[in-house]
């Protein structure tokens, strides 16, 4: 690299002072949480990372020398965000994937809710509705109960969990009425993200690959365990 393509050293002393404003930022958003999933934790949380990412970078043009950081890859990462900083309007969008493990209790469980209100079939009678269509009987309960109560309840239903993450999108204003409902997902910008939270088991897997092997051979079980539904054990971005 060229001393004239190499930042100042004001520029790297620079750098590492956003560093230090960013640990103070997100010290006060940890002490100022309301909950597990504060959404400015999470926010300060990616500010801190993309600084440190900075400083590391003039650090190293500057000087040739690292930090102790771990820095997410560009692949982990989300990118700059772009969107408006007071967003009048926001977007939720949910991804969770499902395995059907236990065909039988899936449809019995239909069964039971169109028993119980066979309008709940389209009135064409319990057995015409369900009868052995998994097909049926998954329309039948994702039209009976709430997404997060699936997620929830998804062994009582014959399902087992794959991976979730949920995005929130920043706008400056709520899109017209069904502008969006032929293709609900197409117009995800990820530079309008303001938070995410993934969900997956092979996060647990990476923390594993630490553990002695002791530790392994005591629960064996712990590496097919998935995270739980609802929360960022997985990784945030």
């Amino acid at each position: 690299m060229s001393d004239a393509a190499q930042p100042t050293a004001a520029e790297v002393r620079a750098a590492a002072e956003a560093v230090k404003a960013a640990l103070d930022r997100h010290l006060d958003a940890v002490e100022a949480r309301t909950g597990e999933d504060d959404p400015a934790v999470y926010s300060a949380f990616n500010a801190l990372a993309a600084a440190a990412e900075v400083y590391d970078e003039r650090l190293y043009d500057r000087y040739d020398e690292v930090t102790p950081f771990e820095i997410p890859g560009a692949d982990d990462s989300l990118p700059p965000y772009a969107g408006p900083d007071d967003p009048n309007a926001l977007t939720v969008l949910i991804r969770r994937d499902y395995a059907v493990v236990q065909p039988q209790r899936l449809l019995t469980q239909a069964q039971r809710v169109v028993d119980l209100d066979p309008e709940t079939g389209g009135g064409q009678g319990a057995g015409a509705v369900v009868g052995s269509s998994v097909h049926a009987a998954l329309g039948v309960l994702f039209g009976e109960y709430e997404p997060d109560e699936i997620a929830s309840r998804h062994k009582e239903f014959g399902l087992e969990e794959g991976d979730s993450t949920l995005w929130i999108s920043a706008a400056d204003d709520l899109p017209e009425p069904g502008e969006w409902l032929s293709a609900p997902f197409d117009q995800a910008d990820p530079q309008q993200i303001v938070c995410r939270f993934d969900v997956s088991s092979v996060f647990d897997d990476e923390e594993l690959l630490g553990d002695d092997d002791d530790d392994d051979a005591d629960d064996p079980g712990d590496a097919d365990e998935p995270a739980a539904p609802g929360g960022p054990e997985g990784r945030t971005v």
